[in-house]
C-alpha cells in the first residue's frame, strides 16, 4: 500500500493486473469464473484478491453510479480558499452538503478542492451559497464541467508500473 509519500507499496504483476482487468469488465464474477478466463486455479484467484484487499489496491466492489443518470447532471468542481488551519472543520462542513462528492486538500493558490454533483443549475448555485455561508472560506471558485473528457481509470496507470518480476503463479501466462 503507498504511503503518505506516495512510494510504491505492493508491487504488482501480470496476473494482478489481468484479474484486476477481468474484475473491472466484470465486477460481479466471482473466483471460480475469474479463474476460469485468466486459466488459473481458483485458490489462485482467491488467494491474490485477499491480498490486493489487505495490501489496500482493492478497496471495494460497489457499483460504479453514473450521477448524470441518476438525475444530478451537472457537475462543478470547486476550490476553496480557507482559513490557516481551519481544514478540519471545513472537512465536517463538506460532509454535511450532500452535493459534494469528492473533497480534496491541494497546494498552489487553493486549500481544498471539491466536485460537486447538482440536478440543476439552481441546485448547483444553492451549493454554492452553502458553501460561502461558512466562515472559514475566504474564496470560492467554480467552473461548470460540459462533458468528460477521460473517464475515471486507473488500469493503464496500472499497466504502466508493472513489476519486472515473473508473475507468482507459475501456470499463468498472460495473452
Amino acid at each position: 500500500m503507498p504511503d503518505a509519500a506516495g512510494e510504491r507499496g505492493y508491487p504488482l504483476d501480470e496476473l494482478d493486473l489481468a484479474l484486476l482487468t477481468a474484475l473491472h469488465q466484470r465486477p460481479r464474477a466471482g473466483a471460480l469464473e475469474l479463474s476460469r478466463l485468466l486459466r488459473v486455479a481458483r485458490a489462485t484467484v482467491s488467494a491474490r484478491l485477499s491480498r490486493l484487499e489487505e495490501s489496500g489496491v482493492v478497496t471495494g466492489y460497489g457499483p460504479d453510479i453514473d450521477l448524470a443518470a441518476a438525475g444530478y447532471p451537472v457537475q462543478a468542481f470547486v476550490t476553496l480558499e480557507i482559513a490557516q488551519g481551519a481544514l478540519v472543520q471545513i472537512a465536517h462542513e463538506l460532509e454535511t452538503i450532500p452535493g459534494v462528492v469528492e473533497a480534496y486538500a491541494t497546494t498552489g493558490t487553493g486549500d481544498v478542492l471539491c466536485r460537486i454533483a447538482a440536478a440543476s443549475h439552481a441546485d448547483l448555485q444553492d451549493i454554492l451559497l452553502l458553501l460561502n455561508d461558512s466562515s472559514a472560506i475566504s474564496r470560492s471558485t467554480s467552473v461548470i464541467a460540459l462533458t468528460t473528457v477521460v473517464a475515471h481509470r486507473v488500469l493503464p496507470l496500472l499497466a504502466q508500473r508493472l513489476s519486472a518480476r515473473p508473475s507468482r503463479a507459475p501456470g499463468y501466462r498472460s495473452t
